[in-house]
């Protein structure tokens, strides 16, 4: 049998790693950070298939890692598994809390946000046009501050608590992390605090909403639902937007000719552009985790035994052969099947996901409005230091061009 491939920590080589996953088969065993085992489903078809398969599921009582307690509060995994919120339900139980969270997320309350969404991208965009140099971070200028600016607006957090929030939803991507429960506890304590101020004071606001929300028959969502809830919905919001954001920014920069039809056929084609790029550069490499309720066979012969750990390789299938053809690798706005998994699929898709292509509607179509002749700066796009969260640690920029 061959032996598992072992996942970088750091996330260095993602779409190298990720072709090295493809040649084993749409799923293969591999092992992560911790030296957690799972499986690694890279096949576009079959990942379709899992997510909605009810032999896979999303409660860590179904893993045997975790039913042995092998899994400890100081693991980068603990954070992703030891809540309660819609990313670790599963049937009834994820029905009703994804029920009572989205009344917050309806379609008016997204689009009311377009104008605060532009009135927060052309601040930012005014102080990166007082730069004395004409340069940039994109993402340290733009990229990063207009989603968490965005996430804490919805959930009223205090603006002096912003930094230290940002701060901490990136360090549970980061799966280098040697101690992550003081950064888990610090999360908690934050969101605590947030909801006590809004249980005194509320809000038009989503932490407002979540409180109030009641389902028909009195149901709300408990303290640990609500905290976990937050935590999810606050970390999901920001850092995938982010990388939205940078990765689409990118692109068009590395593809001149993409970018300047982008710009002249107006705002018909940003769609195009925010699509292709969570198909070729998806802000979430890998997605831990789902397991097997029972053994598994796959189309290939192979068997998850019940019990495992199954990872979902989205940067893997958003590049598979099979589906997007011998150029899966190239960005192509003009590719006619951008299909993606980059939000998930089946009950379990994202709630968040209007939310973040509006987001990157309106940082993408105002960026190259203000700064027509952007270009990519001096020095190395570093990835972020993970293999779930897939961006760059910087992204230098020259505002008039090179």
């Amino acid at each position: 049998m061959e032996q598992p491939l072992a996942l970088d920590p750091a996330g260095r080589d993602i779409h190298g790693e990720s072709a090295l996953l493809r040649e084993r088969g749409p799923a293969t065993r591999v092992v992560l950070p911790g030296d957690i085992a799972a499986w690694a489903v890279t096949g576009h078809a079959l990942l379709k298939t899992l997510l909605t398969d009810d032999r896979v599921n999303k409660d860590p009582k179904n893993w045997g890692v975790w039913q042995r307690g092998e899994i400890t509060p100081d693991m980068w995994i603990y954070t992703w598994v030891a809540v309660n919120n819609m990313f670790t339900a599963a049937g009834s139980d994820h029905r009703r809390l994804r029920k009572l969270i989205t009344p917050a997320f309806t379609g008016r309350r997204i689009e009311a946000l377009r104008p605060t969404i532009q009135k927060i991208a052309d601040g930012l965009l005014d102080d990166m046009a007082a730069s004395s140099d004409g340069t940039a971070d994109l993402r340290s200028a733009y990229a990063h501050p207009l989603p968490m600016q965005v996430i804490c607006h919805l959930f009223g957090l205090p603006e002096k608590l912003q930094p230290r929030m940002a701060l901490l939803v990136e360090r549970v991507f980061d799966t280098t992390i040697e101690d992550a429960a003081s950064n888990f506890a610090e999360l908690q304590q934050m969101l605590g605090d947030l909801i006590a101020l809004k249980r005194a004071e509320p809000a038009d606001d989503m932490t407002s909403v979540l409180i109030a929300t009641r389902d028909d028959d009195g149901t709300r969502l408990s303290e640990a639902e609500l905290t976990d809830t937050l935590l999810l919905i606050i970390s999901a919001g920001f850092e995938t937007t982010v990388n939205l954001i940078g990765n689409a920014t990118r692109a068009l920069l590395e593809h001149p000719d993409q970018r300047k039809q982008v710009t002249a056929d107006g705002a018909g084609r940003w769609g195009d552009v925010i699509e292709e790029t969570l198909r070729w550069e998806p802000s979430v490499a890998h997605l831990p985790m789902r397991y097997a309720v029972e053994d598994i066979e796959l189309p290939d012969g192979q068997v998850i035994p019940k019990g495992d750990a199954i990872l979902a390789a989205y940067a893997a299938a958003g590049r598979e052969p099979a589906l997007h053809g011998d150029d899966a690798d190239a960005f192509d706005i003009d590719r006619a099947k951008k299909e993606h998994l980059a939000f998930g699929y089946g009950v379990h898709f994202c709630v968040g996901a209007p939310l973040a292509r509006l987001e990157a509607d309106v940082a993408l179509t105002a960026l190259f409005a203000r700064f027509p002749e952007l270009a990519l700066g001096d020095g190395e796009l570093t990835p972020v230091e993970s293999f779930i969260s897939n961006g760059s640690q910087r992204i230098p920029v020259a505002l008039n061009g090179a």
